[in-house]
C-alpha cells in the first residue's frame, strides 16, 4: 500500500495540537508539527462547563491548523478531543465552533481510547522498549495508564486506565499560591496517591519491564534533568531518566517562583504555571509503583491517532 497523508489533531486540556504525516503501514514520516497552549481547561473542574474565551483561543489556533491541512493536501483528517472536553456541559458548543471552523466532527473519546491511542503512539516510536511496557501520558486534565506490548505495527494491551489528575486540573484545584505552600503540595500528593490505589486495582503493574513516560510535563521534566541550554526533541525522546533526578526536578520546581521557572531555557510559556502539577504526577507514580527509571517519548497520541487513520 501507497503512503497517505493524513492529519491529526489533539485537542486537550491545556494544548491543541496538529501532526501533519506521510503515512503507510510500517510506520508515519514526520511533515508538520505544531502545538500550541490554549488552555481549553481553564476552571473546567470547578464549573463543568468550557469558558467562551477557552473555546475562542482553541478556534484561532485551530483556524491556523485548518488553514495548513489545506495547503498541504492532505487525504484525511481525525481531531480527538480528550478530558476537559468530555467533563464539559457545554462541548456542543465546541463541537459546533471545531465543524464550522475545521470542516470535520471533533470526536470526544473516552479515557480507554484515548489510552490505547497514546500507547499506540509511544510505543511506535520506541522500538527498542522491552515489553511488557506500561505508558503514562500526563495530560492537563488526565492521566492514562496502559500496560501492554507493541506485536509488529500494532499493539496488544493488557489493562488501562484514565484518572482525573493532570497539571492544569491539580494547579487549579491545589497550587494556587507562587510558590505552593508544603500543605498545597500535600494536598496535591493525596489526590494523585488516590488516583495511583485505582491504578494498582485496574492494571498490573508489577509486570511492567519498561516505563514509559509522555506529554509535555515528562518531556520538560526530561530537559531539565538533562540539563539541556534549549529544548531539543532529538535528545528529549528515547532518554532514561532516574526516579532520583525526578524528585530532584520536582522538587526544584515545586519550590521556584513563577518567574524563576518562566527563566528556565527548555520552558514552554504555556507550562510555566502547570509544570509543577505534572512533575508532581510523574514523581509519584514512579515512588508509589517503585519504577526506577522513566524512558521518555516524543511520540503519543498524534501519532496513534495518525496510524490509525491508515491501520
Amino acid at each position: 500500500m501507497t503512503s497517505m497523508r493524513v492529519a491529526a489533531v489533539d485537542c486537550g486540556t491545556n494544548s491543541i495540537r496538529l501532526l501533519v504525516a506521510d503515512v503507510d503501514p510500517t510506520g508515519l514520516r514526520d511533515v508538520v508539527r505544531r502545538m500550541e497552549i490554549v488552555r481549553l481547561g481553564q476552571d473546567v473542574d470547578r464549573t463543568g462547563l468550557l469558558a467562551p474565551e477557552a473555546i475562542e483561543r482553541t478556534r484561532v489556533a485551530l483556524t491556523s491548523y485548518a488553514e495548513q491541512i489545506r495547503d498541504l493536501d492532505v487525504q484525511a483528517v481525525r481531531m480527538v478531543a480528550t478530558s476537559a472536553t468530555r467533563d464539559a456541559g457545554n462541548r456542543e458548543d465546541f463541537r459546533a465552533m471545531v465543524l464550522a471552523t475545521l470542516g470535520a466532527e471533533p470526536e470526544v473519546i473516552s479515557g480507554d481510547e484515548e489510552a490505547r491511542l497514546s500507547f499506540s503512539g509511544a510505543v511506535s516510536g520506541l522500538p527498542d522498549a522491552v515489553p511488557p511496557v506500561l505508558v503514562a501520558d500526563i495530560g492537563g486534565g488526565s492521566t492514562e495508564v496502559v500496560l501492554g506490548s507493541p506485536v509488529g505495527a500494532e499493539s496488544s494491551i493488557v489493562a488501562a486506565l484514565s484518572s482525573d489528575i493532570g497539571c492544569v486540573r491539580l494547579t487549579e484545584r491545589h497550587l494556587t499560591d507562587d510558590p505552593p505552600t508544603p500543605d498545597q503540595v500535600g494536598a496535591a500528593e493525596a489526590d494523585i496517591r488516590a488516583a495511583m490505589d485505582e491504578i494498582r486495582q485496574a492494571v498490573p503493574v508489577e509486570l511492567t519491564r519498561t516505563f514509559v513516560g509522555l506529554a509535555g510535563s515528562v518531556t520538560t521534566v526530561a530537559a531539565l534533568a538533562l540539563e539541556l541550554p534549549a529544548y531539543d526533541a532529538a535528545r528529549i525522546h528515547g532518554s532514561r531518566i532516574p526516579v532520583g533526578q525526578v524528585r530532584s526536578v520536582t522538587s526544584g520546581l515545586l519550590t521556584m517562583s513563577r518567574q524563576r521557572r518562566a527563566g528556565l531555557p527548555v520552558m514552554h510559556p504555556g507550562r510555566v504555571d502547570v509544570i509543577g502539577g505534572g512533575a508532581l504526577v510523574l514523581r509519584v507514580l514512579m515512588d508509589a509503583l517503585e519504577i526506577d527509571e522513566v524512558t521518555v517519548s516524543e511520540h503519543d497520541i498524534l501519532d496513534g491517532i495518525a496510524l490509525g487513520l491508515i491501520r
